[in-house]
């Protein structure tokens, strides 16, 4: 299917005109980002984690720790909630009650499940890898056998998702569009820096390609 069927737990309802259950929109968010932040309970708490990502179809892969909580209540629940958000600009209105963000969000709901093949755990990791900075992986060593068994990788299986995006202009009341006030959008953007060497490297070695070329995705 081309779109998830929104539920009540995933239907757009504010705003419900800029809200799409595109399969193909919602790669577009998570494959423009490589941080979400991932809600769980924890002691009949809810807490939210950013943590880094790749996805792969319709699956979002994590990692941690083996004892990382937020992972092992992942799958004690055996749900999961993981949300996206790239800003693309501050909307800027005449009033302080219209100002806004342009943005593109996706929240996403599926089923837990841990890796446990060492050669798809390392897959996973070179995914996430990739997916923070596209080649990076093949400059760097690559994942030991203890490494990988001290690493816990879940896959997310999407069942439901929900995006919402805003782009354009302010929008004002009427009366409001007299006044002599500036309106409009102040693009926001990230950008790398210059890299800086670690202080620690043993010889002077040329900065790689994979820094080099980053872009922001």
């Amino acid at each position: 299917m081309s779109e998830f069927n929104p539920s009540e737990k995933t239907r757009v309802v504010r705003g419900h005109k800029r809200g799409s259950y595109s399969r193909s929109d919602l790669y577009d968010v998570l494959d423009a980002g490589y941080l979400c932040h991932v809600a769980y309970m924890y002691e009949d708490e809810p807490i939210i984690i950013p943590t880094a990502y790749a996805r792969q179809g319709d699956t979002i892969y994590i990692h941690g720790a083996l004892k990382n909580r937020m992972m092992r209540s992942l799958l004690d629940q055996q749900r999961a909630t993981v949300a996206v958000t790239h800003s693309d600009g501050m909307v800027l209105a005449r009033s302080a009650f219209h100002h806004s963000f342009n943005y593109r969000s996706a929240v996403v709901f599926g089923k837990p499940r841990e890796v446990t093949n060492k050669d798809a755990k390392n897959d996973v990791l070179r995914m996430i890898t990739e997916n923070i900075l596209p080649g990076r992986w093949e400059e760097v060593r690559q994942p030991s056998d203890k490494e990988l068994d001290i690493t816990l990788v879940v896959a997310i299986d999407i069942e439901e998702a929900s995006i919402k995006q805003r782009t354009g202009g302010p929008i004002d009341d009427e009366d409001d569009y007299v006044l002599p006030i500036w309106a409009g959008v102040l693009p926001t953007k990230t950008v790398f820096g210059k890299p800086v060497p670690d202080e620690k490297m043993t010889e002077k070695l040329q900065t790689p390609n994979s820094v080099l070329k980053a872009k922001h995705k």
